[in-house]
């Protein structure tokens, strides 16, 4: 059993240093060559909720050889376009392309890979990449335990392959089997474009976001407008980390306060994570805003579903993102507009 990794960021290095700890041999690829280099010369390390540093063997892209039966991905959506055609020779028929990504990549993915060959999961907590070969975990290792993975096959068939992938993930936390990959997609969507949204919109920690009423009641708009379309899809949102994510439905804006204590249960272990989206406007790197917040806007529009906080969203991370900057906690102010209109049935203070 040949198995890798492409893509070795905070994630990757985390999940390819546990896999590996969990004694099943990975070979871990990434394009940053100092990354690569660090990898073999010092290990992958791990920091924050976990102390841990483990022996690997790591690749650039061009030093694959071979044929793999299993690979993780882990890039950003951003570059499925030209990691995913050189992964192909190195693919079996029967291989098994499992995408880790944010928002709802398996179509894309499938659409390379073949079908097939391609099953897809999210993942249920966050870490920060510090420098080449360091990652630091942010979310609490109780979470890992408990909420690593949930996978699953685009038609929602529970095939036997699935157990082969559950294997290698438990090597690093609970990972749980779902019939219902689309709807494990469109909650972790939700997760995604809410705090990790909002992070990258503010220029912040979800702690930070947690902390302010403001921000927490434009982003239970966010959440609103992601299940919005995702019935409109009919898609149902599925429980993710023990918890009901249909919870976070308005009837109106006089629902928000009482979202607001799962919101703090859910996201308070992850207070300390920023968003991987702020990590690269920090770098001065493209995000995934488009593949997050952008589907629901992108979907929205194609189902008749207003999505004004997210298209704000967007807005706000896309200039960032062409200035080569981070916003701050004052570009807040750029909902009020939007909060006036949709927040009226109910008086919010902030």
């Amino acid at each position: 059993m040949r198995a890798a990794i492409i893509g070795i960021g905070s994630l990757g290095t985390i999940i390819g240093a546990l896999i590996t700890k969990g004694g099943k041999p990975i070979d871990l690829f990434d394009s940053y060559k100092d990354n690569v280099d660090a990898l073999n010369r010092f290990g992958a390390t791990i920091t924050g909720a976990l102390d841990l540093n483990v022996p690997v063997t790591a690749y650039t892209p061009d030093q694959m050889t071979g044929e793999y039966d299993l690979v993780f991905l882990l890039t950003k959506q951003t570059n499925n376009h030209s990691v995913l055609p050189q992964l192909l020779p190195h693919l079996r028929r029967d291989s098994v392309v499992c995408t880790l990504q944010n928002g709802v990549p398996e179509d894309s993915v499938a659409s390379i890979v073949g079908r097939g060959r391609t099953v897809g999961g999210a993942v249920g907590f966050g870490a920060t990449w510090l420098r080449p070969g360091v990652s630091s975990l942010t979310s609490s290792y109780a979470t890992v335990e408990k909420f690593a993975f949930e996978i699953g096959e685009i038609d929602g068939v529970l095939r036997l392959r699935l157990k082969t992938v559950q294997e290698y993930l438990e090597c690093v936390g609970a990972t749980e089997i779902r019939d219902n990959l689309m709807g494990i997609k469109f909650t972790k969507v939700l997760m995604n474009s809410t705090f990790s949204g909002m992070s990258a919109a503010l220029g912040c920690t979800f702690g930070d976001v947690l902390a302010n009423p403001k921000a927490m009641t434009c982003l239970a708009f966010v959440a609103n407008e992601c299940i919005a379309v995702a019935h409109a899809r009919g898609v149902g949102l599925v429980e993710m980390q023990g918890e009901d994510l249909e919870f976070f439905e308005l009837k109106s804006a006089a629902d928000i306060p009482s979202k607001m204590p799962l919101y703090r249960k859910i996201w308070g272990p992850h207070a300390k994570l920023k968003a991987s989206m702020l990590q690269d406007l920090e770098k001065g790197r493209e995000c995934e805003i488009n593949y997050i917040n952008g589907v629901i806007c992108q979907q929205g529009r194609a189902c008749g579903i207003p999505t004004p906080f997210n298209d704000r969203i967007v807005e706000l991370v896309t200039e960032a993102q062409t200035r080569r900057g981070v916003n701050d906690f004052s570009y807040l102010s750029r909902f009020d507009g939007l909060l006036e209109k949709y927040a009226k049935e109910h008086t919010l203070a902030f």
